[in-house]
């Protein structure tokens, strides 16, 4: 039953308040400091599946993650290790305001009459409770993003006598992440432009050509570039392939030559395993990629480069099949691929975590089915991803959502590749967030909706769920479930603003794009962007852009 109370910022009861349905008036003749929580108990369980979309899953991080971040820990905390049995959140963290159990719970809008709203749940003698905050709670700490946890943030609404509010409070399950508001498109430029503008801020800012890379990161203020190249993920094939794609396209012979020649030097540098290396750097040449374990090489990092390798073209197919050669010969009899391999040998040196799906859209287009298929099987048992990317262990990301996706429409098992895809988009921003006037983001009037929260322990928005555009287009148009094309274009809309027009358009060059949009108080303050140019932001643009002419997205 949903249950309304006023609670003072230590949390204790605080009296002289009425409620009616939504409606909150305080009745009392002296002003007083107070929040309004909305309180739901569900049915007892021993597993509460906790979801605050896009930042709690479950536990939220396993016990074996070597990177600090909230998780949930029945019956204890400790605070300085980020775990609690109770949780609290600000609203503007959520991709959509909500909270879950079970796939039930309360959803409510990010700004309420009181301020901004919060969310939050705890497990009580076996019985999940969810709530909403007005204004919002952060406790036991505030995440800003460290390992070093900030102390807790409450608000608390300063209420005149006889002061009445209407509050959003609703009960809803799972439907509440599809979004039907009408969708205004807010791209800056139209998809061709915006081809052209990634294209040319890719190749004229992170392209050098000796030896040929795509640059990680380079500063909108030309100081600070990163001279290192991975294979995928942060830069490198995939974004070689959009340039090399898009340059054929328009007849930009330089375009595709530098293309070319990025996927030549990471094709003719293998490692002893087998596989590609995992990172080129000016300072060590190829080597093994941002895991302290230096003889370890990431399983989607090389996964993913294989698979755009394969569709560059036959020029590189025996790089392609060297890589699968050994994903195929680490496989487990359960169908498991392994989340990393032995830098000299190939081997499995790590299973946990599900990095190893990435390998299956690379064995089904090379047509190593028989394969795929074993590891399909394998990791349809899954109902929650994790350890995609290289820098967040073996934390849930939206990256493994797109890892999913990628891998079960290209088995065309449309039941698990429809169940990938709704997890993945709990990380959609469903609704734009308020930002002051007075901050970038404010001013430019940036539209979140359409974006994706990048991981609980990255909590900003990123432009990397149009790496599975294609295969969530296909989705739709297999399934007839036209919300995943509605959300795809929301996506690809969104990352169509902040691509530099012009030199000096948000203080970048030309064609650049950031990788963070900070749309909470985590990293930075919030309405800001990291004024660093991303290889792979404007390469995934670039290739989202280039399937959705293809595809007449």
């Amino acid at each position: 039953m949903l249950a309304f109370r006023a609670i003072a910022p230590d949390g204790s009861p605080v009296d002289g308040f009425s409620f009616d349905g939504n409606t909150v008036t305080y009745e009392r003749d002296e002003h007083v400091e107070a929040g309004i929580r909305a309180e739901l108990e569900l049915p007892e369980t021993d597993d509460p599946r906790w979801l605050v979309p896009g930042v709690f899953y479950g536990e939220n991080r396993v016990e074996s993650c070597t990177r600090l971040y909230p998780r949930f820990t029945p019956g204890r905390a400790d605070v300085e290790r980020m775990e609690s049995d109770a949780w609290s959140f600000r609203a503007d963290r959520c991709s959509t305001p909500a909270v879950f159990s079970g796939g039930r719970g309360l959803v409510t809008s990010e700004v309420s009459p009181l301020g901004q709203a919060g969310v939050g749940f705890a497990l009580r003698n076996g019985r999940p409770v969810v709530w909403l905050d007005f204004p919002y709670r952060e406790e036991p700490l505030r995440y800003d993003g460290s390992e070093t946890p900030a102390p807790r943030d409450v608000q608390t609404y300063r209420w005149q006598p006889g002061e009445s509010v209407e509050l959003d409070v609703r009960e809803g399950d799972l439907s509440s992440l599809r979004r039907a508001a009408p969708f205004v498109d807010p791209g800056w430029v139209p998809v061709e432009e915006a081809a052209a503008l990634a294209a040319f801020g890719l190749h004229r800012w992170h392209y050098r050509a000796d030896p040929p890379r795509l640059l990680e990161t380079v500063g909108f203020d030309r100081e600070g570039d990163r001279d290192a190249m991975h294979v995928s993920w942060v830069s490198g094939v995939p974004y070689a392939y959009a340039l090399l794609r898009h340059g054929s396209r328009v007849g930009n012979r330089e375009y595709a030559a530098a293309a070319e020649a990025v996927l030549d030097h990471v094709a003719s540098s293998l490692a002893p395993s087998g596989t590609f290396w995992a990172q080129w750097t000016a300072t060590r040449g190829w080597t093994t990629g941002w895991h302290p374990d230096h003889s370890r090489l990431h399983a989607r990092t090389l996964a993913d480069a294989t698979l755009f390798l394969h569709r560059s073209g036959p020029r590189w197919e025996e790089a392609v099949r060297s890589n699968l050669d050994v994903a195929c010969r680490t496989q487990r009899e359960d169908g498991a691929l392994p989340s990393a391999h032995h830098v000299e040998t190939g081997d499995a040196v790590s299973w946990e975590g599900t990095a190893g799906i990435a390998w299956i859209p690379a064995l089904v287009e090379a047509g190593r089915l028989e394969e795929a298929r074993r590891a399909g099987e394998y990791y349809g048992r899954f109902d929650i991803f994790s350890g995609a990317p290289e820098d967040v262990d073996l934390a849930p990301t939206s990256e493994d959502g797109y890892a999913a996706v990628m891998a079960f429409v290209a088995l065309e098992d449309w039941e698990a590749a429809r169940r990938a895809a709704d997890w993945m988009l709990t990380f959609r921003y469903t609704y734009d967030v308020e930002f002051s006037p007075q901050t970038l983001l404010g001013r430019y009037e940036f539209k979140t909706r359409g974006a994706d929260q990048a991981s609980p322990a990255n909590q900003h928005l990123h432009a990397f769920g149009l790496i599975c555009l294609p295969e969530m287009v296909r989705l739709a148009r297999v399934t007839g479930e036209q919300w995943y094309e509605q959300t795809t274009r929301e996506n690809l809309a969104c990352f169509r603003q902040f691509v530099a027009r012009h030199d000096g358009d948000f203080g970048a060059r030309r064609g650049m794009t950031t990788e963070r949009y900070y749309q909470t108080d985590v990293f930075e303050a919030k309405g800001g962007v990291l004024p660093l140019s991303h290889a792979w932001t404007g390469g995934v643009l670039l290739y989202g852009c280039e399937a959705a002419l293809e595809l007449g997205l």
